[in-house]
This record gives structure tokens, sequence and C-alpha cells, in this order.
């Protein structure tokens, strides 16, 4: 079974197609904090990562994500990137899920803020 989910889905990591492709082609290039690995062609012209886990672009580093589009050149094991005081660690995106951002005053919330600035229009 896990042979066919391999041949057949892309969203549960890699195909077959796709490991033996990295397999003859592909060069390791690194590995990110959340277990992904990055592959280059041997001839430097394409780029290309194995997810660890669950096949979802938002997980991917901001450093990677520029390597991948040819942003640069060198990858983060070689260069690695400045980091600013101000800049946050890298979070999923909850969108859809019942961890989702709801800001105040949304329907969504379970205890909606009732508003006291304007009172609703009647008809007469």
């Amino acid at each position: 079974m896990n042979l066919l989910l391999r041949i057949l889905t892309w969203w549960n990591g890699q195909t077959l197609g796709t490991q033996l492709y990295t397999w003859r082609k592909g060069v390791k290039v690194g590995e990110d904090a959340q277990g992904n690995v990055f592959y280059r062609s041997r001839d430097g012209k394409r780029r290309w990562v194995i997810y660890n886990g669950e096949v979802e672009a938002s997980r991917i580093d901001t450093e990677w994500h520029g390597w991948l589009h040819h942003t640069w050149d060198e990858p983060p094991t070689e260069r690695p990137l400045a980091r600013k005081p101000w800049e946050l660690p890298h979070h999923p995106n909850m969108t859809g899920t019942a961890q989702a951002y709801v800001p105040p005053g949304s329907l969504r919330r379970a205890a909606p803020v009732e508003r006291r600035d304007y009172e609703a229009w009647q008809p007469e």
C-alpha cells in the first residue's frame, strides 16, 4: 500500500519518479531545520526540495525559498543570510484550521465583541 501511495500521490512526500530522478541526477545541497532536503541537478540549472512529511510550501524557510527560486546562487549552507533582531521564527500557515487568526469582532469568534458605538437602523 505504501508503494502505491508513493507512485500515485505527491502530497505524501516524494513520488517514485521524483525519487528516481533525484537518485540519478540530484546532488544534495542541504537540509533545513524542519528536515526538508534540498537538491540541485548536476549541471546546477534545476533545484528542488523533498519535504519531510506533508508537502506544504509555507514550510520552507526564507533563505531556502530564495535559493530555490534562483534569487541568489549560493545555498544557505555556504552563505547564510544575516538575521535581523526583529525577525521572528517561521510559523506554518494556519488558514483553514481551528488555530487560524480571527480578529476581534469577527463572527467566527465564540463570543463576538458587542459593539456600542452605533445603533442598527430599523425601518419604521
